[in-house]
């Protein structure tokens, strides 16, 4: 079996894809206001990257407000790296926009200097994905490629295709979350994260099983080979996720065990 060269990637001083998982941490107000003050509220706490999901926001179909509430955030956030993310209401997010209101959207935030990456959904049509990350790394960004599957957990096969797609398309660091309905599930996940890590990655990848079942995904990433895991301030993005003070004390359990 031949084993791939894996490359980390510096995000400010953060080597991702190696060491410990980096945590991520979402902000989902719905106000300018309610954003900031979130983003006020992790001052003290250790935080990798925050996620900003955009969707979340009742401005986000006014793009001039968007760059306004984004250049707030950053400065609120002083050096903490930012990922951008419109999540789709077919991906679980909260609102559905068109493709093409989509792609000026990232294409602006990417333009305006105030993100280090941005999410983009890599089964929105291949066409739509090239443009995307085209314009996006034009703008100096990385990307995030996405696929989230809230009703099941594919195969392993599946799993590792979709995530070698993504590597192939040319995203930075390519993520994929599922749904378990068994302890078998989770096991499938975790057992994909390490072929497509081994075998395949020549870049960081995200995975995580979520849910309650999946708290282990959230937690082992260094084991089997996730470089980053979501954790929560208050309200959480997705279910599963896990209060940012106890995800970081056990990370950092499990990185100096091994």
């Amino acid at each position: 079996m031949c084993t791939v060269m894996k490359k980390t990637i510096i995000i400010k001083d953060l080597k991702v894809g190696e060491g410990a998982p980096k945590i991520v941490v979402p902000i989902v107000g719905k106000t300018g206001e309610e954003i900031i003050q979130k983003a006020n509220s992790f001052k003290g706490i250790k935080i990798d990257f925050v996620e900003w999901r955009a969707d979340f926001y009742d401005e986000v179909l006014n793009i001039g407000k968007v760059l306004d509430t984004l250049r707030d955030l950053k400065t609120a956030l002083n050096n903490t790296s930012i990922i951008f993310t419109f999540r789709t209401k077919k991906e679980g997010g909260e609102k559905e926009i068109s493709t093409e209101y989509y792609t000026a959207l990232n294409k602006a935030v990417a333009e305006s200097g105030n993100v280090d990456l941005v999410d983009v959904e890599i089964f929105l049509g291949d066409g739509v994905i090239e443009e995307n990350i085209k314009n996006i790394h034009e703008a100096g960004v990385l990307v995030v490629g996405s696929n989230h599957d809230f009703l099941k957990t594919p195969d392993k096969d599946d799993i590792v295709s979709r995530l070698r797609k993504m590597q192939e398309m040319g995203v930075d660091i390519p993520k994929m979350a599922v749904m378990p309905k068994s302890t078998e599930d989770v096991l499938t996940l975790l057992e994909a994260t390490n072929e497509m890590y081994i075998k395949y990655a020549d870049r960081p990848i995200i995975t995580m099983s979520m849910g309650p079942l999946g708290v282990i995904s959230r937690l082992s990433g260094e084991i089997f080979g996730s470089a980053m895991t979501f954790g929560a301030v208050g309200e959480t993005s997705a279910p599963g996720q896990i209060p940012v003070e106890e995800l970081a004390t056990t990370l950092d359990i499990l990185h100096r065990a091994l």
